[in-house]
């Protein structure tokens, strides 16, 4: 696989530096443009950001110079894949002009998800819904585009319901939340607030997580997307974890499932493994994205958190429910498979799909915008 050249937005943030960590080594992207708010534009990144991470701040990134987060700033040098972590309302104005300037848009922001023509996309869940991207207008004139990944906590509760769904359908769902720190980047909630306590409220949480499930477990149409029709329940609540989002989740099926069927289902679940993908390897792929724990005391983020290197969820507690079928337990990564990691392997997969050959579009002339044909 071809190594091409990536740019971060939002690059000093929790999920920036999580994708600094995550994309330092990797083997098909090198990072060559970061770029920040203007108070941190022009200062070294070692200069700008507290690195929080418990990995090292690698030398060669740590002495990268910031620009600003406009794409005329990076000129020629400006990369045609681009990693958005900026805050939705900053997204919504930033993000389609990097899609106009030719770029690939593999965004982690709310701004775009429910759009319908940008992908919400889980590559083990709804792979396809890719091919929407051709569809955008941008797409046609530049060769830019944008996608997205869910919310991090419908990221972690979506693939072990892909599944039960493809397998048993899903019928209605309930789910509560307990999300970590992490979640609310930094500085987040005030230490005096969340410490010895639980907040019961995380605004617009709710309303994210019941619309991404519907769409990530839709069909991909030629007018957009049509929603999963059966209805979601969220409750959503911040408590004093660092990282690692848990999930209580209860589900009504449309046909019966045993205990040990269900089990198998999630077992195996490995849409990714030796099917069409070219035959390649996807280095932020875990073997198995569903991981069961069968003690009667997990998941605990303290002990399942890096399952998969952070992209696998883990589940746990599978008994029956009095109300619906069948209730569970999930824990994942919030800052891997629910933000950085995620977008980093829908990248994967935009590169293996062919996505960001960008040979048959014009070129963009970043000082005027105007397209230049070769």
């Amino acid at each position: 696989m071809e190594r091409r050249n990536v740019g971060i937005l939002g690059a000093t943030g929790a999920v920036g530096q999580r994708f600094i960590q995550l994309l330092a080594d990797h083997p098909w992207f090198n990072i060559t443009w970061l770029a920040a708010s203007d108070r941190s534009a022009g200062k070294t990144y070692a200069e700008a950001c507290a690195w929080r991470l418990d990995t090292p701040l690698p030398e060669r990134i740590a002495q990268m110079v910031l620009q600003p987060n406009t794409p005329e700033s990076a000129g020629d040098d400006l990369p045609r894949i681009i990693f958005s972590s900026i805050d939705a309302p900053i997204a919504r104005e930033l993000e389609p002009k990097f899609a106009a300037a030719g770029c690939a848009v593999i965004s982690n922001s709310s701004a775009f998800r429910m759009a319908p023509d940008v992908p919400l996309v889980v590559p083990e869940v709804n792979v396809d819904h890719f091919d929407v991207i051709e569809s955008q207008p941008t797409r046609k004139r530049s060769g830019g585009f944008l996608v997205t990944n869910p919310n991090c906590c419908a990221i972690g509760l979506i693939l072990p319901l892909a599944p039960l769904h493809q397998h048993f359908g899903i019928e209605k769902l309930f789910v509560s939340t307990m999300q970590a720190v992490s979640g609310a980047g930094y500085p987040g909630v005030a230490s005096l607030d969340i410490l010895g306590n639980v907040i019961p409220y995380i605004k617009n949480e709710e309303e994210k997580l019941q619309e991404e499930i519907g769409k990530l477990l839709g069909a991909a149409t030629a007018t957009g997307f049509e929603p999963l029709a059966s209805p979601v329940s969220a409750m959503c609540n911040r408590v004093a974890v660092v990282d690692g989002h848990t999930e209580c989740v209860s589900v009504k099926l449309k046909k019966p499932a045993t205990h040990e069927k269900i089990i198998a289902a999630w077992q195996s679940f490995q849409p990714l493994s030796g099917r069409g993908l070219n035959g390649l390897h996807l280095p932020s792929a875990p073997a198995y994205p569903v991981e069961y724990a069968p003690e009667d005391t997990r998941p605990q983020p303290r002990l399942d958190l890096m399952r998969g290197n952070g992209m696998a969820t883990t589940v746990g507690r599978l008994r029956p429910c009095n109300i619906f079928d069948w209730k569970f337990t999930l824990l994942s990564h919030n800052t891997i498979r629910g933000a950085a990691g995620a977008a980093i392997l829908n990248a994967e997969i935009l590169a293996v799909l062919g996505k960001f050959d960008f040979r048959k579009f014009p070129a963009v002339n970043q000082s005027n915008q105007e397209l230049i044909t070769a």
